[in-house]
């Protein structure tokens, strides 16, 4: 399995974010992207993910499948924003975006006990503390199978504790074939990693 970019660009307001953005990862590979506010690490994967339109350039995801059939299908999508609705429980978020997205993986039980969770999932999604709300949503992540996950500052609201729980998920998902591609101003406690060094009107080769 691999995700491969070929000259990415990317315009917002009519100006140019990115461009000559290219990289290749592999199973079980993480993709590390960096660089300033306004760089364009955010553009980027939600380009990725199909959520923008790339002004320029080349995604492939291979080997394309009837489950893939192309690369925003085999992807999970972690924003700034936590993408629970905050009126439901905890489980009837978790619960509606696994029977939505399809392929289960973990229940939402284990999926809670996963982030530390476990015994809260009847309490609504907005009482919740901001890292409980972080954490809620790293759940979404896990009772469906994505071979890519798509991450943007995941660890934000997250303590020390929660950081290294969830670097534990991140490389059990790598174990399992799956791709990591996130977006970050600090370390996520992985190794093994690519980076991606993204920078005012400059383009960036994966190293």
């Amino acid at each position: 399995m691999r995700i491969t970019a070929r000259d990415l660009g990317a315009d917002r307001g009519g100006e140019r974010i990115f461009s000559d953005i290219s990289f290749d990862v592999d199973d079980g590979g993480c993709l590390l992207v960096t660089g300033p506010n306004g760089s364009g690490k955010s553009t980027l994967l939600r380009a990725i993910g199909g959520l923008l339109p790339l002004t320029e350039g080349t995604i492939a995801f291979e080997p394309v499948s009837e489950t893939w059939p192309s690369v925003p299908a085999a992807c999970h999508y972690l924003g700034h924003h936590n993408g629970l609705k905050q009126t439901l429980s905890v489980e009837e978020n978790l619960h509606f975006w696994r029977d939505f997205s399809g392929e289960p993986r973990q229940s939402v039980e284990e999926a809670l006990d996963n982030v530390g969770l476990y015994g809260l999932g009847h309490l609504p999604f907005a009482v919740l503390s901001t890292g409980q709300r972080r954490r809620a949503a790293i759940a979404r992540l896990l009772v469906t199978w994505r071979p890519i996950w798509l991450l943007d500052e995941p660890t934000a609201g997250l303590d020390a504790r929660s950081e290294k729980r969830f670097a534990g998920l991140m490389e059990a998902h790598r174990a399992q074939g799956g791709i990591i591609i996130a977006a970050t101003h600090w370390p996520l406690g992985l190794v093994d990693v690519q980076d991606l060094v993204m920078g005012e009107l400059n383009g960036g080769v994966a190293a």
